[in-house]
């Protein structure tokens, strides 16, 4: 099984005709943030613990923030969807912004907690970078700690920053 891929004006015909079943694989703080209004919501870490419900004969196009995500799951997303034509979009939702099909913004919805890890570690690896060369080279262990910890979150699958990010008053409207 495998998906095929499909340019964002394609798939933007194949909804717009109802031909087709959108399904948003981004997380739920992503698609809080935003989402295609109609879309079913399949995120990619929980595919293989539940069915999408698609009759067979269907069509469904797959899509995530950039692409990226549909591209490197293709096999688990046509598995998804036995006796279905798997489509996945290529560019993902910025490509289906651009090719026209309507997007339903909160821009009060919080920042995607990946993004916040990202922005998190990436300032403390570097005040522990400044300050170790400015102040004392001791404070490099505060990149050092980041660092391991990212590396843990890697090897174990689990992220402490996220889980703690997760806990702070702004995003708690998404929980």
């Amino acid at each position: 099984m495998s998906a095929e891929t499909i340019s964002a004006r394609k798939a933007a015909g194949l909804i717009a005709s109802g031909e087709a079943v959108l399904v948003d694989i981004r997380e739920a703080d992503e698609r809080a943030r935003s989402h295609i209004p109609g879309s079913a919501h399949a995120p990619a870490s929980r595919l293989g613990s539940a069915a999408l419900g698609v009759a067979p004969g269907s069509t469904v196009i797959f899509h995530c923030q950039s692409g990226s995500r549909t591209a490197q799951n293709a096999g688990a997303l046509a598995a998804a969807a036995p006796g279905c034509r798997v489509l996945v979009v290529e560019g993902g939702m910025a490509a289906l912004r651009a090719a026209g099909v309507p997007v339903s913004e909160d821009k009060r919805a919080p920042m995607p907690i990946m993004r916040q890890v990202q922005i998190t570690a990436g300032s403390l690896v570097l005040l522990g970078a400044v300050l170790g060369a400015l102040v004392d080279p001791r404070f490099h262990a505060l990149s050092a700690f980041v660092g391991a910890g990212l590396v843990f979150a890697g090897i174990m699958g689990l992220c402490p920053m996220a889980n703690f990010l997760a806990l702070m008053p702004w995003n708690r409207r998404v929980a």
